[in-house]
């Protein structure tokens, strides 16, 4: 009975392993040439449709469905259509398949930006529409009706942006979808009005991608394009090359011929290869099956655990449709071993990489000590939702197992820590200004701007990011949580965050409940230090008057005195400040309900500062019995 048995499982590993044999270049070079889904532009690397064992034809999140005979290309957001492909620009056009066929030209969603090659034509606008908006709703450029969307009690609006920094959050509306489009012609004169705005979302718009390093030569020479051990190659009649038909061999495969008097007989040496590994592979099962009947111990392959299951099918459901995983050995590649450290946190380092286009990343890889992976899965689960010009782009992940990395796009400026608390890299006021704009900005977007609402956690100056013309980008998702719209307030476990930033509510349930007012508090803190160019809490100060910095502004403020800030200001930058300081004194009012939301925050720094009304006195939270803080007994929460 068990030799039976032994020899029906060899049996099914070895069928089951044929099944497995390697695809031959020839095969290969006929499976990669250019196809349609019976319309539609002709799919060719480094795109490739989707069908079994065909993954090799083109390139990570180059992926296409065929849906009814039409291209589909799917994102976490939805499905698009696509309309053309240009491989000579390098470009494609997509189209929303619910704006398709609609009557009321009224996206649900945003188009979700998920990373990799791709970028976004010099053609590119945007058509915001706002749902559910009352009387108090206004913009600062032109908008237009939308009748099937509006009711007695419910008006919808749209409105042409041409620029990203442009887009509007404020109050008013129960929600806002920005849905990219393409606009040819002077981009000044452009207005709503006067452009047909169902043409443009039926239009749809362009992305274009990077360099897919394939040579014209393959193509030219007679080869396809394809995609095999992490690199591109061109698959030929004869066998696989890296670069085209006429050099020599460098691939995989191996191709052995024969002379015989009928001719020649091609003989692949890979099947000799692999019937010789079934083989052995039998030999092992079997040998694995005797330890585990009579040892009743486990076969010596390691077992994954729960965690990285859960990861895997995390990773499987939700994770980013256009995200490239990459293994260990290829982040270690493209760190050149972890040779130029960018930056450290609790969570591990953040070092600079380049990919296979030379193009720069910043590779955060997670400390083993992460275990239970909520970091990783925090990170992954929530930046893949979003498409910001003030939220960072995740690029690529790995995870195997412990090794787990997260790739985001460069910022060649750093962190905003060290232009705050450095004086060798002071910035002017004005971009001060402008940086605490633009992260308000973000963080509205993670609070209204996503079908769901994204609770940072964890603003500080060190998750700011900055690009090279020293724009913000909100970064480090690790301690993120997700929620509905709907919800007003949270449950919490544990207080997360950074001392100094967290918000009291996450210490003591009794001041208020935690909810998107928690990340306002942290960005009244960080401004404040922004401001202040110091640490909040200065033990060191030379009067204890000076120790708690809010304290101290806000008396030179409501006094009207002098800021007394390190550098010298003009009126314009004095204007500036002062809205930076009353903005943020609000932000970090004790009683979450007396914090602005952040289109409110957006509001009054772009609004003037004679519209602002003095915040009350801040009130000081301590989570620890020994507060430092100076506070009166009357406004101190122990």
């Amino acid at each position: 009975m068990e030799i039976l048995f032994l020899l029906k499982i060899s049996v099914i590993i070895f069928c089951t392993l044929l099944l497995l044999l390697p695809v031959s270049a020839e095969s290969r070079y006929g499976a990669c040439k250019p196809r349609n889904c019976g319309s539609g532009p002709n799919i060719s690397y480094p795109f490739y449709i989707e069908d079994t064992g065909l993954d090799f034809c083109g390139l990570r999140g180059f992926k296409i469905e065929c849906s009814e005979g039409k291209p589909v290309y799917l994102t976490s957001r939805g499905p698009y259509f696509v309309e053309d492909i240009s491989y000579e620009n390098q470009s494609l056009r997509l189209v929303d398949v619910e704006v398709v066929d609609a009557t009321c030209y009224a996206p649900s969603h945003y188009f979700a930006f998920d990373g990799g090659p791709m970028y976004f034509s010099s053609t590119h606008a945007n058509l915001q529409f706002f749902y559910g908006c009352n009387e108090s709703f206004s913009l600062s450029f032109e908008k237009k009706l939308i009748p099937c969307k509006s009711n007695a009690t419910y008006v919808s609006y749209v409105a042409l942006v041409v620029k990203d920094k442009e887009l509007s959050y404020g109050e008013g509306c129960e929600r806002q979808v920005g849905v990219p489009i393409d606009l040819e012609g002077g981009f000044s004169n452009q207005t709503i009005k006067t452009v047909d705005y169902p043409q443009l979302l039926k239009k749809g718009f362009t992305l274009r991608w990077y360099g897919d390093g394939c040579s014209n030569s393959c193509k030219t020479s007679g080869g396809q394009c394809g995609f095999e051990d992490e690199r591109t190659v061109c698959f030929c009649p004869e066998g696989t090359h890296s670069t085209n038909c006429t050099e020599g061999k460098t691939g995989n495969m191996t191709i052995l011929k024969v002379g015989t008097g009928n001719g020649n007989k091609i003989f692949k040496a890979t099947i000799a290869t692999t019937v010789a590994g079934v083989g052995a592979l039998i030999v092992i099962v079997i040998c694995c099956i005797r330890k585990f009947k009579y040892n009743k111990s486990i076969c010596f392959w390691k077992k994954q655990n729960q965690t990285d299951q859960n990861i895997e099918a995390f990773l499987r459901n939700y994770g980013p449709v256009r995200v490239r995983r990459y293994s260990y050995s290829d982040v270690k590649k493209m760190t050149n071993s972890f040779k130029e450290k960018l930056g450290q946190g609790g969570y591990g380092g953040v070092y600079k990489g380049k990919l296979h286009d030379n193009s720069l990343v910043a590779v955060k890889v997670l400390n083993e000590s992460k275990g239970n992976g909520e970091e990783f899965i925090n990170e992954v689960a929530t930046i893949s939702r979003t498409s910001h010009v003030n939220i960072v782009s995740l690029l690529d992940f790995c995870f195997e197992g412990q090794k787990r990395a997260l790739i985001y796009q460069f910022m060649p400026n750093g962190s905003l820590e060290k232009f705050i608390f450095n004086n060798n890299h002071s910035l002017g006021w004005d971009t001060l200004f402008q940086i605490s704009l633009g992260i308000a900005r973000g963080l509205e977007y993670l609070h209204r701007g996503c079908n769901t609402r994204i609770l940072h956690f964890d603003i500080k100056p060190h998750n700011i990011l900055l690009d090279e013309d020293f724009s913000p980008k909100i970064s480090d998702f690790g301690l993120a949580r997700v929620c509905t719209r709907k919800q007003s307030t949270i449950s919490m476990l544990d207080a997360r965050g950074t001392i100094g930033y967290v918000a009291p509510e996450l210490h003591c349930r009794e001041v208020g409940g935690v909810s998107h007012k928690s990340d306002v508090y942290s960005y009244g803190m960080m401004v404040l230090e922004m401001v202040g160019r110091r640490k909040n809490v200065n033990v060191g100060a030379d009067h204890s008057s000076e120790i708690y910095f809010p304290h101290w502004i806000y008396q030179r403020l409501k006094l009207d005195e002098e800021l007394g800030l390190k550098i010298i200001m003009n009126e314009a930058e004095k204007i500036e400040v002062k809205k930076m300081i009353m903005v943020s004194l609000w932000c970090t009012q004790l009683d979450p309900s007396d914090r602005p939301a952040m289109s409110k925050v957006i509001e009054m720094l772009e609004g003037s500062l004679d519209s602002l009304q003095m915040p009350p006195k801040p009130r000081i939270f301590s989570s620890t019995s020994n507060s430092s803080f100076p506070s009166d007994s009357s406004s101190a929460i122990v």
